[in-house]
């Protein structure tokens, strides 16, 4: 039998309820969403690794949370399954040691929390990048300010093993600034998984070795590098899903290089460079470079022009014609990244301390911005992870 105020609390009852799902958070998600790692560089108020949930079917995010409190997780990526997650710590200094970090982290899909399972030295200073290879056993770091790479072996639990394989590049080129000694700007097994193909900024080269994915040992594959224009500082790398092609972008020369790819022997064969501007822009770094996963479209990262480029790629030789030039939706765009489904496209603006979040036309290839923009201080990196 029902006593006085029994509705009101029946009422109270169902308010609570409501706020509670809609306070829940991050760690509430429908089954189309997707986790979203983001790297940063915290001298100026960030934390570490943010994270947020990505709904594809609306563009709708969550509210970005601290994932995992670390120093300078500039470059982020995720094995296979989703369950582990690397940083390189951009450091010069590491345990007393002149060098910098990968930290190994545990995946909590449920609440987006990172839990830390193991740091140790990348083997060079400034580390800048980090991969896993297909297979999801090795892990490629790139140091950047001691111009040399190294292989991890990844066992079950996560945790990287002594390194298999380290690489110290030499040489130097023109720009006396920037080129008097090597940077490994980046490292990344080709799809086949039989090569790993590694951009150096400070000799004008891409690195190519041969990669043993039962050993992780690399070898010089022969030709063991492919020189590009002299001062045009190699950074980022993509392959074309069909397998036939390599794209590169170059820093310093703000470009774009496409390789013919030999997948027996690695061998990288120029084809084109175009360039990421429409004109000259004084001081313009180009930044990154995705194609999605059709292969019809290649994007660009310009930071200084503060834009993103769209090209049509030519399926039957891989060329490039541009399509599109658009504002970035901040400053220092360094790096950005496309959603799995190949709708949306998420651009770290560095300088503006936001990410912002651009649709993406399945025909054309052309964005369109949205009204969406994430608050992150010094976004550098973002990273969707694989669904469990």
């Amino acid at each position: 039998m029902c006593v006085e105020g029994c509705g009101t609390r029946r009422l109270n009852w169902r308010l609570v309820l409501l706020l509670f799902v809609l306070f829940l958070g991050i760690g509430q998600a429908s089954a189309s969403e997707y986790l979203v790692y983001v790297g940063t560089y915290t001298g100026k108020g960030s934390e570490g690794i943010y994270a947020y949930r990505f709904d594809p079917d609306t563009g709708a995010t969550s509210p970005v949370m601290l994932a995992a409190a670390t120093e300078n997780p500039s470059f982020l990526a995720t094995d296979p399954t989703g369950r582990f997650l690397y940083a390189v710590n951009e450091l010069e200094n590491f345990q007393g040691a002149p060098t910098g970090a990968v930290s190994a982290f545990a995946i909590d899909q449920t609440s987006a929390k990172l839990t830390a399972l193991q740091q140790v030295s990348s083997l060079g200073a400034g580390p800048a990048h980090v991969s896993v290879d297909t297979t999801g056993r090795f892990l490629f770091a790139a140091n950047y300010n001691s111009g040399n790479y190294a292989v991890f072996p990844i066992g079950s639990d996560g945790r990287l093993g002594p390194h298999t394989a380290f690489v110290q590049d030499v040489g130097s080129s023109v720009n006396a600034d920037r080129q008097a000694g090597p940077h490994a700007h980046s490292i990344q097994a080709t799809p086949d998984n039989r090569f790993v193909l590694v951009a150096d900024l400070g000799i004008d080269q891409v690195r190519i070795d041969r990669f043993n994915a039962h050993t992780g040992r690399l070898a010089p594959a022969r030709p063991a590098f492919v020189k590009v224009t002299p001062g045009a500082g190699p950074r980022h790398v993509a392959f074309a899903p069909s397998g036939r092609f390599v794209y590169l972008v170059s820093e310093m020369g703000s470009a774009v290089t496409v390789f013919a790819y030999d997948p027996d022997h690695g061998i990288l064969q120029p084809q084109q460079t175009v360039s990421t501007l429409t004109k000259a822009v004084p001081g313009n770094r180009a930044a990154e470079i995705a194609i999605d996963a059709s292969g019809r479209f290649l994007y660009v990262s310009n930071r200084g022009d503060d834009s993103l480029v769209v090209f049509r790629v030519d399926a039957g030789d891989g060329r490039l014609a541009a399509l599109q030039w658009i504002a970035s939706g901040g400053k220092n765009p360094r790096h950005f990244t496309i959603d799995p489904t190949g709708r949306w496209l998420s651009a770290a603006n560095q300088d503006t301390n936001n990410i912002s979040l651009f649709q993406i036309e399945s025909n054309t290839g052309r964005l369109t911005p949205t009204e969406r923009s994430l608050p992150v201080v010094e976004p550098v990196c973002v990273l969707f992870v694989p669904r469990q």
